[in-house]
């Protein structure tokens, strides 16, 4: 297990990067490397299969993207690199990093694939000869059943996310897309946890694989803290308004746990005269598209979402997670306040906790080993600490 502690090096120490690679990540403002970077990103270059087990938020895309594109042979028109993601939202991103890091490098063309796009623009980039192609399991997968593209010169092939990717079901289709490149091919799986589906993957395919390990530290780990909200279900709105009309706050998530309330609750804070917009499971992908644009350009500042519609949202300067309802699982909990705290940023998480999901909250605290702060609404309706001092001075 490949985990101790290495002193920060800068990507022009790497030595084997080349000009075009150290401009590009210059240009995107990095220069030390993160410790996930500096663990695989010399194994990858080796050709080595790599299970990478990092927390979210620390430089997973470079990592892998650097040697795939210091491998890609440009005059190679087969696919050559291939990135699997469990959603369409971490696809683009993955995507859109990629081609961060290419800038510099005339004629690397890169794919993305995913569900919700008319198949036929996909196409249309697989004319195109790309030598990368960043996607979705069920897409790759129909693709492939359709004679689209073909994996048969796949040199690397990554699972980001795989921990998430597998827990959705796309075990089959992950299994049939592997089998589908070549045998040596180098196999990297980068995971936030280790659960039974990616061991089982990682055994069955991964030769001699290293195995990194990136605990969360104080330089990865994003600094949030937790409160819990005691309230009722009747007063949980106006609970809701009151941490929304703080004025603290100017990037809000607040998650809801089905699309029905996502919907009416969106409804009813735009009616209120809040700037928000919400995500769920039944968007259209240009529709989800579009919030999620508006939100990272500052549109609108509160933003509701699913557990699933929220999957792969990568927005660095959230500065609070609101849980509304309590989550049904709980790794969703790490997932909701991990969107906070974000980029060395500080973030926060209120929890609006019922008596009726007092016990369900007792089992996420077990699972996170974290103790949140309590606060409560005195008689007078002034959220306050402990001691009874009111939590935002100037309400």
């Amino acid at each position: 297990m490949e985990a101790e502690n290495t002193q920060a090096m800068k990507f022009s120490e790497a030595g084997e990067l080349s000009a075009e690679i150290l401009k590009a990540v210059e240009k995107m403002g990095f220069t030390e490397m993160t410790p996930v970077q500096m663990k695989t990103l010399p194994l990858m270059m080796e050709g080595r299969d790599i299970i990478a087990i990092a927390p979210t938020g620390t430089g997973k895309t470079c990592a892998f993207g650097i040697p795939m594109l210091e491998y890609v042979n440009l005059n190679d028109k087969r696919i050559q690199e291939l990135v699997l993601a469990p959603t369409r939202e971490l696809s683009l991103q993955i995507t859109d990093e990629l081609r961060q890091l290419s800038r510099f490098i005339p004629g690397v063309r890169i794919a993305c694939l995913y569900g919700g796009q008319p198949i036929a623009r996909q196409i249309s980039q697989l004319r195109q000869n790309p030598q990368i192609v960043v996607a979705t399991p069920g897409r790759l997968l129909d693709h492939l059943n359709r004679g689209n593209l073909r994996l048969d010169a796949i040199h690397t092939m990554v699972l980001d996310e795989a921990d998430e990717m597998l827990n959705m079901g796309f075990v089959k289709d992950v299994t049939k897309i592997i089998e589908s490149t070549p045998s040596d091919r180098e196999l990297v799986l980068f995971s936030a946890t280790t659960n039974q589906d990616v061991m089982t993957i990682a055994w069955k395919y991964l030769q001699d694989p290293v195995e990194v390990s990136i605990p969360a530290t104080k330089e990865n780990r994003p600094q949030i803290t937790q409160y819990v909200i005691e309230t009722e279900r009747e007063k949980k709105y106006d609970h809701l308004l009151y941490l929304l009309d703080s004025d603290e706050y100017q990037r809000v998530m607040v998650f809801v746990n089905t699309k029905d309330m996502t919907q009416r609750l969106c409804k009813r804070l735009q009616n209120a005269g809040y700037p928000c917009e919400c995500l769920h499971g039944d968007m259209r992908q240009s529709a989800r598209n579009q919030v999620m644009q508006g939100y990272r350009k500052g549109k609108f500042q509160i933003l509701l979402a699913t557990d699933v519609a929220a999957r792969g949202i990568d927005v660095d300067d959230v500065e609070a997670v609101i849980n509304y309802d309590l989550p049904n699982e709980n790794e969703y909990y790490l997932h909701r306040i991990g969107r906070t705290g974000r980029a060395k940023r500080h973030g926060v998480a209120f929890t609006l906790l019922t008596y009726t999901e007092s016990v369900r909250f007792d089992t996420i605290l077990k699972y996170i080993m974290a103790q949140p702060v309590p606060l409560k609404f005195d008689d007078m309706g002034v959220l306050v600490n402990e001691n009874g001092d009111p939590f935002f001075e100037d309400m």
